[in-house]
């Protein structure tokens, strides 16, 4: 079970993370968004929100440059383990309870609102109750990580990380005798990265492929924005209003 939750599993997580994402960005594209619900309760989404994403984005590249940087590096700049663990200790439990506190307002926000409540789906308060969960899981491994201040502890998942996107066959090994809330914390991130093409977390990806989309792949196309105030349907209804008060010889308006 160790070797499919910690050799397999990423592959598979990562795969759909991958492959789900370019389906759903080609298949719906105007679904990478989050709907907006900014006009209920500003100010706490504000501050929430802040909090929430300053949080999660020290935190992400935290994780990124400390796991995937071959250790050779760190040793050839002289940054020892110790200190590289101290650094994730100090730097990780800060931004993880800004996180914390910001994701704790935005789903207080949309769980106690009925407006908001009304106009979220499942799947919206479902991954952030999944973020919230691994952001605590994540500061209860801080308390373990207090106790291995020497780096070693920390090197394991730098191997783990590093081998399986090497392609390692013993990655798993890596991790295997770690403590369990380490373990909880890497099957909870995995599953994060398995349902992420099926929530509104990839509106992230949009800030970086939406561009590149535009610049590379659909060469002289251009976004426009019509400046009518009154939407299209009204519009039609308007007119459907005059055509039958004129009769059917009336001309034909150009919306």
């Amino acid at each position: 079970m160790h070797n499919f939750l910690f050799g397999i599993y990423p592959y598979i997580a990562l795969s759909v993370l991958l492959i789900g994402s370019i389906v759903r960005y080609e298949r719906d594209p105007f679904t990478w968004k989050t709907s907006s619900s900014q006009m209920l309760r500003r100010k706490q989404l504000i501050i929430g929100s802040i909090l929430f994403h300053v949080g999660v984005l020290v935190i992400f590249v935290g994780h990124l440059v400390g796991l995937l940087t071959p250790i050779a590096v760190f040793d050839a700049i002289g940054i020892s383990h110790g200190a590289k663990q101290l650094l994730a200790v100090i730097a990780g439990g800060i931004a993880g309870v800004m996180a914390l506190v910001g994701g704790g307002m935005l789903m207080h926000r949309r769980w106690t609102d009925p407006r908001i409540r009304k106009t979220s789906s499942f799947a919206d308060i479902a991954i952030l109750a999944l973020l919230l969960a691994q952001l605590v899981l994540g500061l209860g491994t801080v308390f373990v990580s207090l106790q291995h201040l020497d780096g070693h502890e920390m090197t394991k998942f730098m191997s783990w990380a590093q081998g399986i996107f090497t392609f390692r066959s013993d990655a798993a090994a890596q991790i295997e005798d770690v403590a369990v809330i380490f373990k909880l914390h890497l099957f909870l991130g995995l599953t994060i990265f398995l349902v992420f093409p099926f929530t509104r977390l990839v509106h992230i990806a949009s800030g970086i492929f939406a561009p590149l989309r535009y610049l590379f792949l659909r060469a002289g196309y251009q976004l426009v924005r019509s400046r009518r105030h009154r939407p299209l349907e009204e519009r039609r209804r308007a007119y459907d209003k005059v055509q039958a008060k004129r009769g059917p010889t009336a001309t034909t308006p150009a919306e």
